[in-house]
């Protein structure tokens, strides 16, 4: 009992210390400004988020094994509580109006909307694997194929905290929300390069096509039928790999910008 409550202790602190900096940080003049704006785009926001969120369960599992992540948890998501009550007493005005989390409470009912958010959070440790994968393995297609590169901060960066009114609990769901539709959607630009580089064939099954176009365009713009040749393919890679540029999947803004 005691190792839990001192892991316990100890995220909590480092959750209220951070967290209470990060909020206080962009009215501390000039050089607090442009701290504050490392920490809310990638690489920077990375780091924030390694250190609040899976560097404590990682070192309190090593520690202590599921004992000390369940402390770490427990720690974190009371830190997170406290700073959304006093966030909200700090702008209790704007908690006078019109509220998302106050709208959704009261058409589906509070416990209701409240185990939904928290039945998402639980996939926060997939997005982090997938902004590894950005980081760590894309790299290597850069390099032994000449896949295009990113500017990952235009993609991985939070904004909506200086949305006006947008306070305490809404501002933190909504801060997930912005961070995860940037890493999902960096992943899957990169995922169009790996599909169309790869096997730039349509799926015999059209309803899948229909389905899965809008996130990967070339289905309609480059892949080659489902009733074509290997022949088909093996012209279509070698008509839209140019070997005097990087590789981008077919319907990429670059192409119509060069082409």
């Amino acid at each position: 009992m005691i190792p839990f409550a001192l892991t316990f202790a100890a995220v909590f602190s480092l959750e209220i210390g951070l967290i209470s900096v990060l909020t206080v940080m962009p009215q501390l003049g000039k050089l607090g400004k442009t701290i504050s704006e490392s920490f809310i785009q990638a690489p920077g926001l990375d780091v924030i988020l390694s250190v609040i969120v899976w560097i404590p369960w990682v070192i309190s599992g090593l520690l202590l094994g599921w004992v000390g992540v369940l402390a770490a948890l427990v720690g974190q998501i009371l830190a997170l509580q406290l700073w959304i009550v006093a966030h909200e007493l700090v702008h209790s005005e704007a908690v006078k109006g019109p509220r998302i989390v106050s709208y959704l409470n009261q058409r589906f009912g509070w416990w209701r909307n409240h185990l939904a958010l928290w039945v998402t959070a639980v996939s926060v440790p997939v997005f982090f694997l997938i902004r590894l994968a950005e980081v760590a393995l894309y790299p290597f297609l850069i390099w032994l194929l000449g896949f295009p590169t990113y500017k990952h901060s235009e993609w991985v960066n939070v904004s909506r905290q200086k949305f006006e009114g947008l306070v305490g609990h809404d501002l933190i769901w909504c801060l997930y929300c912005d961070w995860m539709t940037g890493v999902y959607s960096l992943g899957a630009e990169m995922l169009r390069n790996v599909e169309s580089f790869w096997c730039p064939i349509r799926f015999y099954n059209d309803k899948k096509c229909e389905n899965c176009r809008l996130d990967f365009p070339d289905i309609d713009g480059g892949w080659v039928a489902k009733d074509g040749t290997m022949g088909d393919v093996v012209q279509t890679i070698e008509d839209n790999m140019p070997s005097d540029r990087q590789w981008t999947w077919f319907g990429h803004p670059d192409r119509g910008n060069r082409e």
